[in-house]
């Protein structure tokens, strides 16, 4: 049977979770492994632990499983890792957003960095700080008035990654969840310094805010997903649908983004690569998010992720 992982809120503090059938039952107690109380320590064990977990969903769909668990509807969620390693994410991914911000600054559309023979590029966000899970109400920066929503699906490593072949890439993820990267795009440049000089660019303050990476809702196994580059996503801003594309877009793929930071730094079990945004981000419009606002975001085969903004 399926199943999902996730975190949420007990009275004994954070937990992992497995979602099966509209249930949540305690990780730990379904593996009969005490240290998978958290997600992280899943990912870190994951070959021995998915083992377990599909054993575990196969026991409970026949009923042979005397555990107790309670509907999902009952549980408060976190967001699903407490917390990631490292979060690299890719900038200039999709090949509809690229022609929009080309269109937006009274540009013709180009051929892409893969046509021009570059490499996948990545930024930073921080962990702890910017990672908030479902429902969250999220503050908006003091010092920004252009905050910006990107609907991204994000990979979830669950095995060491070091120079890793693209062929061979996509065997170093555990699973894939639901990301939003937050962008405060007023801050983006530090306009004292000239475009050409390297501090020109201010990445701290335009992503990695307080709240700037909502997370969720769960991580879907990577086995349960037949095509990481055949996945619909979407999102809305009070109902109002603003991105709706499709993971096919990307200019490089999950596989070559993960080889490539792969071969600049280790990738750790419970990093997270962010893989990019399509079209229909607020800045071409000059659109951008205000208190109250609710954002839901939608990936094909994973499911929904909303949060709201708060001042």
């Amino acid at each position: 049977m399926p199943y999902k992982l996730l975190s949420f809120r007990t009275p004994r503090g954070p937990r992992a979770g497995v979602l099966i059938d509209g249930t949540v039952y305690d990780a730990a107690q379904i593996t009969k492994v005490p240290a998978h109380a958290s997600v992280l320590a899943i990912l870190e064990d994951w070959a021995r632990a998915r083992r377990l977990l599909d054993r575990a969903s196969r026991r409970l769909e026949s009923g042979n499983a005397r555990v107790r668990g309670i509907p999902l509807a009952r549980a408060r969620l976190l967001a699903p890792i407490l917390y990631p390693g490292a979060i690299y994410c890719a900038g200039a991914n999709y090949t509809d957003h690229m022609a929009e911000m080309a269109r937006a600054q009274g540009q013709t559309p180009g051929p892409t960095m893969k046509e021009l023979g570059e490499k996948p590029w990545h930024f930073v966000k921080t962990s702890k700080s910017s990672v908030v899970g479902p429902g969250t109400r999220v503050k908006l920066p003091i010092y920004s008035q252009m905050v910006d929503w990107e609907v991204e699906l994000a990979a979830v490593i669950g095995k060491i990654a070091r120079a890793v072949p693209v062929e061979r890439a996509l065997s170093y993820v555990a699973g894939y969840t639901i990301a939003n990267d937050l962008s405060a795009r007023d801050v983006m440049t530090r306009d004292k310094n000239p475009p050409t000089s390297p501090f020109h660019y201010d990445w701290l303050s335009q992503k990695c805010f307080d709240g700037s990476c909502p997370l969720g809702p769960w991580i879907v196994p990577a086995h349960q997903l037949s095509d990481p580059q055949q996945l619909g996503l979407k999102l809305w801003v009070n109902q109002t649908l603003m991105q709706d594309s499709n993971t096919s877009r990307m200019i490089f793929d999950t596989a070559e983004q993960i080889a490539m930071l792969s071969s600049r730094v280790t990738l750790q079990p419970g990093d997270l690569v962010l893989t990019g945004t399509p079209a229909g981000v607020g800045t071409p419009r000059r659109i951008f998010l205000k208190p109250g606002d609710t954002v839901k975001l939608w990936i094909e085969s994973i499911g929904e992720l909303s949060h709201t903004m708060s001042a």
